[in-house]
C-alpha cells in the first residue's frame, strides 16, 4: 500500500483508473491497519517495517524475519480468457509475489494461492495449477495450501463460465539484522537494471484499451514486430528473479537495494528507505510491445513510464565495482543486465530518467 497523492492514468471515463481516489481510499485503511501493530508490539510477531514497501517483515524470535507479500494477477485474466489458455498465468502469480519477497534481500520460501471462479471447471483449474507449479518450479518455493472460492455473482469475465481471479499470499525468510530496504544506499552507488520478459502483469488495463479498443487488434493478430501473436506477447508469463538474486545475495556483493519495477514503473525506486534521487541515464530500448501500445494509444511519455516496466523489470542498487559481477550472475540466467544509472543525495526522492526528459517524483512523471 502506498497512501501519497497520485494522478489519473487513464482519460477515457469508462476505462478511468483513478488513482487518486485509490490513494485516498488506501489512505483511510492504512489509518486502522496501522493500529494492528500494536497488538504484537514487542513480543514475538513484531512487524519491522512501515505498510508500502515490496514486502514487510514480521520478527519471530532469534533474530529471524518473516517477509510477507500478497499480489494477483490483475486484468491480464482477461487476456488468457479472450486466448481459452490458462497454463501461464498461475506464473504470474509466482511471480508477481516472490519478486516482492526478494526485494527484503530474503529467500520466498511458500505460497497460498487463492482461485475465485464463477464455475469450478476442472479443465481450467488444472491449467491454472500447471502454470502455479512452473512459477513454483522456477522460484524453488513450495504451495501447502490455499483456498478456492464459487462466487458466480461476483466473479465474471471475457468467457461465459470461465470468469476467475487469482492471487496469492507469499511467505519468505531473512535475518531481521540483514534485511536490505536501502537503508546503507550511498552517493555514486550504481543501479543495474534487469530486462523484462515484457509487459509482465501491469498495465495490462491500459494495454488492452490501446490495442483492442483503439486499433482494433485481436489476439489472433500476427505482431511482425513481436515475431508473434499479439496474445502470445501479452501472455508472456512475469520473469521470475528469484534464482538470479539469491545468488547474488549469496555471492558476498555489497547490495544496497532490490526493486522490483511493477505499477509505477521506476517510480517504485523511491520506496527506498533512504531519501535518495535517481539518476537514469542509460536505457536499453524497451520490447517492440510498448512501442505498439504507445503508438495506438497515443499515450505520452509520462504515461508509459509510470504504467509500465518499459524493458526493465527488476533494479539493484549497489557499488559500482560490483555491478558487472552482478551483470554476469544475470546472464548465467539468461537475463540481460545493464548500467542505467546512479544515485545520488539530494534527499529529493526524485526519479531522473534522462533519454527521455523526464522527472518523477510523488507518484508522477513530468518532462523538462
Amino acid at each position: 500500500m502506498n497512501n501519497k497523492s497520485s494522478v489519473k492514468v487513464f482519460k477515457e471515463k469508462e476505462t478511468v483508473i483513478d488513482t487518486e481516489k485509490e490513494n485516498l481510499a488506501l489512505k483511510k485503511m492504512k489509518k486502522w491497519l496501522d493500529k494492528t501493530f500494536a497488538f504484537r508490539k514487542n513480543i514475538v510477531g513484531e512487524v519491522k517495517l512501515d505498510i508500502g514497501y515490496f514486502a514487510n517483515l514480521i520478527d519471530i524470535g532469534s533474530n529471524i524475519g518473516l517477509a510477507l507479500s500478497t499480489d494477483g494477477v490483475g486484468t491480464k485474466i482477461l487476456v488468457a480468457q479472450m486466448m481459452n489458455k490458462y497454463d501461464t498465468v498461475g506464473i504470474d502469480c509466482i511471480a508477481m509475489n516472490v519478486n516482492d519477497i526478494i526485494c527484503l534481500g530474503a529467500e520466498p520460501l511458500a505460497l497460498l494461492d487463492y482461485i475465485a471462479v464463477e464455475i469450478p471447471d476442472e479443465n481450467l483449474m488444472e491449467e491454472i495449477a500447471k502454470g502455479l507449479y512452473e512459477g513454483s518450479k522456477i522460484a524453488k518455493i513450495t504451495i501447502p495450501g490455499g483456498e478456492t472460492a464459487q462466487i458466480g455473482e461476483i466473479v465474471k469475465g471475457t468467457r461465459k463460465g470461465y470468469g476467475f481471479d487469482l492471487a496469492g499470499t507469499c511467505v519468505g525468510i531473512v535475518p531481521v539484522n540483514k534485511a536490505i530496504i536501502g537503508q546503507n544506499i550511498d552517493k555514486e552507488d550504481v543501479i543495474v537494471g534487469l530486462r523484462s520478459s515484457g509487459i509482465h502483469s501491469n498495465g495490462l488495463t491500459l494495454a488492452r484499451k490501446a490495442l483492442f479498443k483503439n486499433c482494433k487488434l485481436s489476439v489472433d493478430e500476427y505482431i511482425p514486430e513481436c515475431k508473434r501473436t499479439l496474445g502470445e506477447e501479452l501472455l508472456e508469463p512475469t520473469h521470475i528473479y528469484v534464482p538470479e538474486i539469491m545468488e547474488m545475495l549469496n555471492s558476498g556483493m555489497n547490495i544496497k537495494a532490490l526493486v522490483n519495477i511493477t505499477s509505477d514503473g521506476f517510480l517504485n525506486l523511491t520506496r527506498v528507505s533512504k531519501p535518495v534521487s535517481f539518476i537514469i541515464e542509460n536505457l536499453p530500448e524497451p520490447q517492440p510491445i510498448f512501442n505498439l501500445i504507445q503508438r495506438c494509444g497515443n499515450i505520452t511519455d509520462e504515461e508509459m513510464f509510470y504504467v509500465f516496466n518499459m524493458g526493465i523489470g527488476f533494479c539493484v542498487v549497489l557499488p559500482s565495482e560490483d555491478a558487472d559481477k552482478a551483470i554476469k550472475i544475470a546472464k548465467k540466467y539468461n537475463v540481460e543486465g545493464f548500467k542505467i544509472g546512479y544515485i545520488v543525495e539530494d534527499n529529493e526522492r526524485s526519479v531522473d530518467i534522462k533519454p527521455k526528459r523526464l522527472i518523477g517524483k510523488e507518484k508522477k512523471f513530468l518532462r523538462y
